[in-house]
């Protein structure tokens, strides 16, 4: 698995590349506590270039959502398709996680967000 960061205006999109399984979601788990420490208030999940995940993607896929839930700060998860979206409605984690479409969708919705706060 690869991690690809990039910034826009004060959103980062973590771009991931690879299957998300036990011997490597754990990686995208350490960039995003390092990112919370920067204090860093906005985040998107790229998952369009995931085509597996095992049940420790998901698992760090709710560590971190939790994690920048429970300190007031904004994740969405864009491109969910394939087997990743299978495993994450069969799992129920589809009316959890906050997923939308795209990239753009995800950062009209944080830019939407910020704007009542």
């Amino acid at each position: 698995m690869e991690i690809k960061l990039k910034k826009y205006s004060t959103t980062y999109i973590i771009e991931v590349v690879g299957d998300m399984d036990l011997y490597s979601s754990f990686e995208l788990k350490n960039i995003v506590a390092k990112m919370i420490t920067k204090n860093i208030r906005s985040y998107v999940v790229d998952l369009a270039k995931v085509d597996y995940i095992d049940s420790s993607g998901i698992g760090v896929l709710i560590h971190i959502y939790s994690t920048i839930k429970k300190s007031n700060r904004i994740l969405k998860i864009s491109n969910v398709h394939g087997s990743v979206e299978k495993v994450i409605k069969l799992t129920k984690l589809s009316q959890y996680f906050p997923i939308v479409g795209s990239v753009k969708e995800a950062l009209l919705q944080i830019e939407q967000t910020k704007k009542v706060e």
